[in-house]
């Protein structure tokens, strides 16, 4: 049994691999405005600071609340059937489950397609709140929507945990005041993540779920 009794977890590239979704959403918006596609591994590396910036980052000059919109109208096609469940997630989600483990996501994915993906991968039941940057003030790194998630839970942050897999979770976690471990399962690698100064890396699910065990 964890000594953390919530358990808060990024989406893209912590629980699931999504990028073939979200690149085929960005590639019909950029088809939109006449611009050249990227590939997978492009858009890898741009992803994780919510939809907006991606939009500034891919379609400078371009309004990005437009761009947005067109994404968005695109996504649901793609979101489930494009995305798969990263290895160890589903069997170490049901263990945290069986052990009372409260748990939540805070993704800057929009929290309606976060929502509606968890759903249509089988995840749903094992989160009892899932926030976006629509949800809050602010999208990480500010911490609103961790003092948000550990408001709803009803668990205060030095019995939480924060798993992500990108700079920008070690550092929202740090200003949450919440430990954070990250993983380099989606677009950050182990360099990138020990100069963020992670307190914790860990190489996929299964070793969080083992180290878990231990603490």
């Amino acid at each position: 049994m964890s000594k953390y009794r919530a358990i808060l977890f990024d989406f893209d590239g912590t629980l699931a691999d999504s990028y073939m979704a979200i690149t085929a959403s960005v590639n019909h918006t950029l088809s939109h405005y006449g611009r050249p596609t990227l590939t997978e591994p492009q858009v890898r590396s741009l992803v994780g600071h919510g939809l907006h910036q991606l939009m500034e980052t891919i379609l400078p000059g371009v309004d990005a609340i437009d761009a947005a919109a067109i994404y968005r109208t695109h996504h649901p096609e793609v979101m489930v059937s494009h995305t798969r469940v990263l290895d160890g997630v589903a069997d170490g989600l049901a263990k945290l489950t069986a052990q009372g483990v409260k748990m939540g996501i805070c993704s800057n994915k929009p929290s309606k397609f976060t929502r509606e993906i968890i759903k249509g991968i089988g995840l749903a039941p094992h989160f009892q709140i899932v926030l976006g940057p629509d949800d809050v003030s602010a999208p990480k790194p500010d911490p609103a929507m961790i003092h948000a998630a550990l408001k709803a839970l009803d668990v205060p942050g030095a019995e939480a945990l924060y798993v992500g897999d990108m700079e920008v979770d070690v550092e929202t976690g740090r200003r949450a005041g919440v430990e954070t471990w990250v993983m380099p399962t989606g677009s950050n690698d182990v360099p990138t993540l020990t100069a963020a100064k992670a307190t914790r890396i860990l190489a996929n699910f299964d070793e969080v779920i083992a180290r878990l065990a231990e603490t």
